[in-house]
């Protein structure tokens, strides 16, 4: 790079910084300066950006005609909708919402409902299926429920289910802002999910706010004393009507599916009859499979929402509920159910695959991808950008412009853009491009074995499975080196400063320091021993380990302390308390399956591989005994 592209670089991420601390001077000051810089229409926009809310409809409008087709013109046109549905400029914002062409963004789409609701339209039920997760809702979406109730599309239930939910996610602003629709005391609710146990002292109260704030104030509780709510809710239940008993019961019932208590089934059991969050009907789900109640799990699943029902994870659910209640037969229903899902390359598929009787097997790769086909890629304008980006270490921009190309690709052409990927070390993009193809894929692309020199040297010692090993990284960090999450875990594995420093003790490496986590060779040697480390803690298990390496090994032996006898590993995944443990065990799995069968060029079990998680301390054979019979 010369000096003066290194300047105008340094002048693009002074740009950047200036835009988002909101200082119109310094970016008009460094836009200047940029004048005939290699991406104009990122400084086109971070100029325009920087007096958005004053700019003319005219001056947006040049900059989405001259960027037409560019991610950044897709960027602006979001940014745009939202000042359009904020000013209630309907007009407009219907005129420019059909352009909008990724349409990802929950605040546009609330202020869509808004829009259609101003002119007379009944939108409750697309506005019932949308607003499921308060945090994200903003002032788009508060306006909306406020429309909704003002029109009488929402009732009064519907209001009390929103605050409930802005109960248990902790969305303080918008449970004051829709209690206060019906009449309730914002401060009270606020009290009720802020301090909940002050809430709880003063009790259920008299009237059916005083009671819904005491059901939220009960469900906070329960997150750090399930028996502090379980004691509050017995004492208040005459003062409760059957439906806000069970909703008490529930509210208590998911916290402690959190911790795994011991009682959890029992409060499910008395939750019966309550309107259940999303949340709430995954786990009284979950733990009707931990007590191996199938007849519960089809229940569950058939009272679930039409969306959460197509969910994968519970269509591979409700067909291994039908085959237990046939009595191991698998009938018509599971066969239909699996087969819907059984194309999936993920974990579900993967499993609903082989009840059908199929393994999991590379197929035969297609024609190798020409020069000729390789070079329409270097040409394409958003890689250009992308690359630029990804050299600039700007991750998020440089994957926005490499995605939007993606979009209209065919399978060729989406081979080729990953062995583009390749070729530039971009190894995370190469993954999700090639995870993109259809029918024709190149299995080293979707998982590629970077370093592989290293990793056998390391997994032939330590006598660690090397397709477990990369199945971990590509979950971890997608083959970025440079990869760092916001805990400070750093590199390919991913490995915490603290984590290596250990293992550098345990294994003599008497010169570590912290920036060497980023070094190929010494990430993989600390990663890899950790691992074997947490596998022999673990029994054995991949799936332990696996959860344990993500969520922490003092987690793991709390999570398996709850096992009193073996449980099928798919029933223990599926059960996982922290959601983010939970993908990622799946992840890691399925990614293993998948790495063995490329390496060993043989086909492969999932089930096989997750085999059975039983309490610590069973002997050899017992454990054996477990996986046979759960074969």
């Amino acid at each position: 790079m010369n000096g003066d592209t290194r300047k105008e670089d340094d002048a693009f991420l002074l740009l950047r910084d200036s835009v988002r601390r909101d200082d119109a001077a310094k970016t008009e000051f460094y836009a200047a300066r940029l004048t005939d810089y290699a991406i104009p229409s990122y400084v086109d926009y971070y100029r325009l950006k920087s007096h958005f809310r004053d700019a003319s409809t005219a001056e947006i409008l040049d900059f989405l005609k001259r960027y037409d087709g560019q991610a950044i013109a897709d960027r602006l046109r979001n940014d745009w909708l939202l000042e359009l549905g904020r000013r209630r400029e309907w007009a407009l914002f219907d005129q420019q919402l059909p352009l909008f062409v990724l349409n990802d963004d929950t605040q546009v789409k609330c202020y869509a409902l808004l829009s259609r609701l101003t002119k007379g339209q009944n939108v409750a039920e697309e506005a019932r299926a949308l607003l499921v997760y308060p945090p994200y809702y903003g002032d788009a979406c508060n306006g909306l429920i406020a429309s909704l109730a003002q029109t009488s599309q929402f009732s009064a239930e519907d209001l009390w289910t929103q605050v409930r939910l802005a109960g248990e996610t902790n969305a303080t602003g918008p449970a004051r802002r829709i209690i206060m629709l019906l009449n309730g005391s914002d401060k009270k609710v606020a009290q009720a999910i802020d301090l909940p146990a002050i809430a709880l002292a003063k009790g259920a109260g008299d009237t059916r706010a005083d009671h819904e704030v005491f059901l939220i104030a009960l469900g906070r509780t329960a997150r750090t004393s399930v028996k502090l709510s379980v004691l509050a809710l017995q004492k208040a239940l005459p003062r409760l009507t059957a439906q806000e008993q069970a909703i008490g019961w529930a509210n208590i019932a998911l916290p402690a599916s959190y911790v795994v208590a011991p009682e959890t089934s029992d409060y499910w059991r008395r939750a019966h009859g309550a309107p259940l969050s999303i949340d709430q009907h995954q786990w009284r789900t979950r733990y009707a499979l931990r007590e191996g109640n199938w007849k519960l799990v089809r229940d569950c699943i058939a009272a679930m929402p039409a969306s959460l029902r197509a969910d994968p994870a519970w269509v591979y659910w409700q067909a291994r509920a039908a085959t237990a209640l046939a009595g191991g037969t698998m009938p018509a229903e599971a066969q239909f159910l699996y087969q819907s899902i059984a194309d999936r390359q993920d974990y579900y598929g993967l499993l609903a695959a082989e009840e059908l009787g199929r393994t999991v097997s590379i197929p035969p790769p297609g024609a190798p991808v020409t020069q000729a086909e390789i070079a329409a890629m270097a040409a394409n304008p958003g890689f250009q950008r992308a690359l630029k980006f990804f050299n600039m270490r700007l991750r998020f921009e440089g994957t926005r412009e490499w995605n939007w190309e993606l979009r209209r690709m065919s399978d060729r052409e989406l081979i080729a853009a990953a062995e583009f990927a390749r070729q530039n070390h971009i190894l995370d993009r190469m993954v999700y491009t090639s995870e993109r193809t259809r029918v024709q894929a190149d299995y080293t692309h979707r998982y590629p074995a970077p370093h592989d020199e290293i990793m056998q040297t390391h997994t032939r010692t330590l006598g660690l499975d090397r397709a477990w090993v990369y199945g971990l990284i590509r979950q971890e960090s997608r083959f970025i080196m440079t990869a760092q999450s916001s805990a400070g875990a750093s590199g390919l594995m991913q490995v915490m400063p603290s984590t290596g420093r250990w293992v550098a003790q345990k294994i003599g490496l008497t010169n570590f320091v912290q920036e060497m986590l980023t070094d190929v060779r010494t990430n993989i040697l600390l990663g890899t021993t950790y691992m074997n480390m947490v596998l022999g803690s673990m029994d054995g298990s991949q799936v332990l380990a696996t959860a344990a390496y993500n969520a922490g090994p003092g987690r793991l032996r709390s999570w398996r302390g709850a096992l009193t006898k073996p449980m099928d590993a798919t029933i223990f995944i599926e059960s996982i308390p922290y959601a983010e443990t939970r993908t990622y065990v799946k992840n890691v799995m399925a990614n293993a399956t998948w790495y063995a069968a490329l390496f060993e060029g043989r086909p492969q079990s999932l089930k096989a591989r997750l085999g059975t998680v039983t309490p610590k301390g069973y002997s050899d054979q017992e454990q054996q005994q477990a996986t046979f019979s759960s074969r």
